[in-house]
């Protein structure tokens, strides 16, 4: 039988790093973690995003959105433009632009304005116009949950820019177009920070220029009084789009979240996989706690580790150190420790399993016996018989058909229990396994084996008459050996 080593290395350590890369495959993400990460470890607001909310207020003071005057869109523009804001996004629906009066398309048409368009809208803008577009668009799940964003949509075979991504893009941040989503990271709130100003006060010019000055400006409603499609944020609070929007400029600007490359991934699942195996016991589930923990710092510095793809390899191969030990406890009672053999409880259960489909499968047994074996021990010691019993059993291993079962039957002593084997098959298959065994030795010490075999019949109505007749049958092999000799 193997040693515990010997089967880690062969079967349990390929099979955690196969389970490990097929974990790593499936689930390269952890969103739920990064999720968790994200509301539990929120960044430092960016000082350079600001919100012109038209709030409720602004809404009382000025009327519905629907029937507001161009002249406040431009009053608004034209104060923050004297507050030396780096960049303004309009989140806003005006409409066809080329129907606008020409000093109001002069106001919007500015290279540090972005305008947000619906997916699909293809406004007409008029000749010179210079500010960027982009797609209005959020990745909203289920119960309108926002979690991620991207800097790209495909649309009519191209992609078009987002919102967010042409204001980072005018901030000064290059931004490459791309459909793959982006974690939309929370920001904790910060008084000294004033992030949203009420719409009319941007009007009115009660705003201080030092609060604005370098600042990217995004203009959007924020009052609750208006139906908006629902939107939630990863902590689950209602949060209007351009508030969305702000943090997705704001994710852009701060130090991009890094994704380990898949093939990093899959190395350190199946890392964790095989050290779990090694290590053994309770040891699996401490480098489980250590890969999900390790998730934190490196989160704090920028990396989204997919600790929870990692912690469940090393749970996985605790598993199946677990499963592997529970197997061998199974087993112990019924294996002989020394040639991996079933031992005598053994071949007792599997002739019982047997004896009742013996008429249409007749069953066959074989007894070896080795002479010579006491001497191996008494003079070369306990090791040397060792070596002698599983070479005798490595030979009868070769020579066992497919549905054959060998057991260590005694100390120099074994059997083969022969599958669909009856009397005219048996006396070959005895004279083969005799045959095998006939130069068998150990150094200067001749070694004989002796194989006698019986099968069911008629004659044979037990276990237990199959067992001695196989004896008899073997005793004389033993005496005409001895005779011949």
């Amino acid at each position: 039988m193997r040693s515990s080593p010997e089967r880690l290395t062969r079967y349990t350590v390929p099979a955690a790093a196969l389970l490990a890369v097929g974990l790593a495959l499936l689930l390269p993400d952890n969103g739920r973690l990064w999720d968790t990460l994200n509301r539990a470890l929120p960044s430092p607001p960016d000082p350079r995003v600001v919100v012109v909310g038209i709030d409720d207020a602004s809404l009382r003071d000025y009327g519905r959105l629907s029937g507001w005057p161009r002249d406040l869109y431009s009053q608004a523009l034209r104060t923050l433009d004297e507050a030396g804001v780096q960049t303004i996004g309009l989140d806003l629906r005006l409409g066809d632009l080329a129907q606008n009066e020409a000093g109001l398309a002069e106001v919007f048409s500015q290279p540090n304005v972005v305008l947000a368009v619906r997916p699909g809208e293809r406004p007409s803008l008029p000749a010179g116009w210079r500010a960027p577009l982009g797609v209005s668009t959020l990745d909203a799940g289920p119960g309108g949950t926002v979690r991620t964003f991207q800097t790209a949509y495909p649309e009519g075979g191209r992609l078009r820019p987002s919102f967010a991504r042409q204001l980072a893009v005018s901030a000064g941040q290059p931004v490459p177009l791309d459909t793959t989503p982006r974690l939309l990271r929370l920001f904790r709130s910060d008084p000294a920070h004033l992030s949203v100003i009420p719409f009319r006060d941007v009007v009115n010019g009660n705003v201080r220029f030092g609060d604005l000055q370098g600042r990217v400006v995004l203009i959007g409603l924020t009052a609750e009084s208006l139906p908006q499609p629902p939107r939630r944020d990863a902590a689950g609070e209602a949060t209007p789009a351009v508030l969305l929007h702000a943090r997705a400029v704001s994710t852009l600007l701060a130090p991009p979240l890094l994704r380990l490359p898949l093939w990093l991934t899959l190395l350190l699942c199946v890392t964790v996989a095989v050290l779990a195996v090694l290590v053994r016991g309770l040891w699996g589930f401490v480098i489980a706690l250590a890969a999900l923990a390790l998730a934190v710092p490196l989160w704090l510095v920028n990396v989204m580790f997919p600790g929870m793809t990692v912690s469940l390899a090393a749970i996985l191969s605790t598993a199946l150190v677990a499963l592997e030990r529970w197997w061998t406890l199974r087993n112990l009672g019924t294996r002989d420790p020394l040639t991996g053999f079933g031992n005598r409880l053994a071949f007792t259960r599997a002739v019982e399993h047997r004896w009742p489909g013996r008429e249409g499968r007749p069953i066959g047994l074989l007894l070896v016996d080795l002479s010579g074996f006491r001497r191996v021990n008494e003079t070369y010691g306990r090791a040397a018989g060792d070596e002698v019993l599983r070479a005798l059993a490595a030979r009868l291993q070769l020579h066992k058909r497919r549905g054959d079962m060998v057991f260590r039957w005694g100390p120099d002593e074994f059997a083969v229990l022969l599958d669909n084997t009856g009397p005219r098959d048996l006396d070959a298959l005895t004279e083969g396994v005799q045959q095998t065994l006939e130069d068998f030795s150990y150094r200067d010490l001749p070694l004989r084996a002796s194989v006698g075999g019986a099968a069911t019949s008629p004659e044979v109505r037990t276990p237990t008459e199959l067992v001695e007749a196989a004896s008899r049958s073997r005793y004389r092999r033993k005496y005409q050996q001895e005779q011949g000799g």
